[in-house]
């Protein structure tokens, strides 16, 4: 017998229900998946040589369990590579080598201290629409408190520590943890440096922890976003940290090998729940990255080619689903993700009507008639509600598809055309 209900299904599990439903539908026929956020793309020549040379290594630290070793200085050398922090400078901050972000995610509140405090009085502090990973984890699967940061289309889905302050006062305790993803999930939009001030003064005030998933940090043309440590350095008094990720800045989602950086204190508490999680990334694929940033310029070079190709991408889409009369809800400044309020009418159809009928949220209706109708896949968020009792809906389209393509813009450019899509 189940003891977890089946309506706990991802959200992306049902994307992936939804594309096999449009081909079995229409056999021989691919759905356009712009719904992925996983690269397309396979790491450089460059990184493939080089983890062939160390895989083929007899030493026994690239074959046993790598823990929390940090081989061939790889922490050091990502952190720099991804941050421009250079980490021995400063002895108050500390890195860990990891596993992948969602794994380091999900054991965060432990790190906090959540097993300890009580989970009924624990309180994590994190923006919607969002992909929730923390959300999930803090409030569904551990049993804590989840705060909710609304981000909006109003605000260009910029993190406004007003917004904050205003979710925490009306949930009458702060938080422990304030988690943020930037650039942004579904919503592309990067950090500015006075964000960053603003949110940091917030946390140190209210002495709370503050987290960045920076999985998409390299995915920026260098101006439209600031790491969180290239300015949590110079607060000392600010627990923080920051997670980094191979998985789309260098195509390598497989090699599930990312880096924790942040103060020490926080870092050491994040080990040694990790310890008792899991054993370590692989390591010679740390030591082969390690030898990679080596080369700063190189490592610079490849990870701003990758950069490129989504860019290029993101040119041609956008102004195509501006042609048609959608809306963002930002401008995608960095990363890979576009994101556009859900209309109210498409195919001629009114979809508040239709979906209070159906009984389903505006933004799950459309996209499942866009998939319908032209095949098509996005991922729809419904956002939480906002100051003035309003809600907004989203549907997110990704590059991670090759959209210049000329057979894939043949068929996509006739399909946009019949959605007609309206806003009241």
């Amino acid at each position: 017998m189940r003891k977890i209900p089946a309506s706990g299904i991802n959200l992306f599990q049902l994307i992936y229900v939804l594309i096999q439903e449009y081909e079995s539908a229409h056999p021989g026929e691919k759905a356009l998946n712009l719904s992925l956020g996983n690269p397309d793309l396979i790491p450089p020549k460059e990184v493939l040589d080089l983890k062939s040379r160390f895989a083929n290594r007899p030493d026994y630290d690239l074959h046993t369990y790598a823990e929390d070793k940090n081989l061939n200085r790889f922490a050091e050398g990502m952190i720099e590579c991804f941050s421009g922090l250079k980490l021995e400078s400063y002895a108050h901050l500390r890195a860990t080598p990891i596993a992948g972000i969602k794994t380091a995610t999900a054991i965060l509140p432990l790190a906090c201290g959540l097993h300890l405090k009580g989970r009924e009085n624990f309180r994590v502090a994190t923006n919607l629409p969002a992909y929730d990973v923390m959300g999930t984890w803090a409030a569904s699967y551990l049993g804590s408190n989840r705060i909710v940061w609304p981000l909006s289309a109003k605000d260009g889905m910029k993190m406004r520590v007003d917004g904050l302050r205003a979710a925490v006062n009306a949930a009458g305790a702060k938080p422990d943890l304030v988690f943020v993803i930037r650039p942004g999930n579904p919503a592309s939009a990067g950090a500015t440096r006075e964000e960053w001030t603003a949110l940091i003064e917030y946390c140190v005030t209210n002495g709370i922890r503050l987290v960045n998933d920076g999985a998409y940090a390299t995915l920026t043309d260098g101006k439209s976003h600031v790491p969180l440590a290239a300015v949590a350095k110079d607060h000392p008094n600010l627990e923080w940290a920051e997670l980094y990720s191979m998985s789309k800045s260098f195509s390598d989602p497989g090699q599930r090998l990312g880096v924790l950086v942040g103060s020490k204190d926080f870092v050491e508490d994040f080990v040694l729940i990790k310890g008792n999680t899991d054993s370590g990334p692989v390591p010679d694929g740390m030591a082969a990255y390690g030898e990679l940033f080596r080369e700063p310029a190189t490592a610079k070079r490849l990870l701003d080619e990758t950069y490129a190709i989504y860019r290029r991408r993101l040119d041609v889409l956008v102004p195509k689903l501006k042609g048609i009369g959608l809306r963002p809800a930002c401008e995608t400044t960095s990363g890979f993700f576009t994101l556009w309020l859900t209309p109210d009418e498409a195919f001629g159809i009114d979809l508040v009507k239709e979906a209070a009928a159906r009984g389903i949220p505006k933004a799950e209706l459309y996209n499942r008639l866009v998939i319908e109708r032209t095949g098509i896949v996005g991922v729809h968020f419904t956002g939480p509600k906002l100051a003035d009792g309003s809600s907004e809906s989203f549907i997110r389209y990704a590059v991670c598809t090759d959209v210049t393509e000329p057979g894939f813009a043949k068929r996509f450019d006739a399909a946009i055309a019949t959605i007609k899509p309206e806003y009241r």
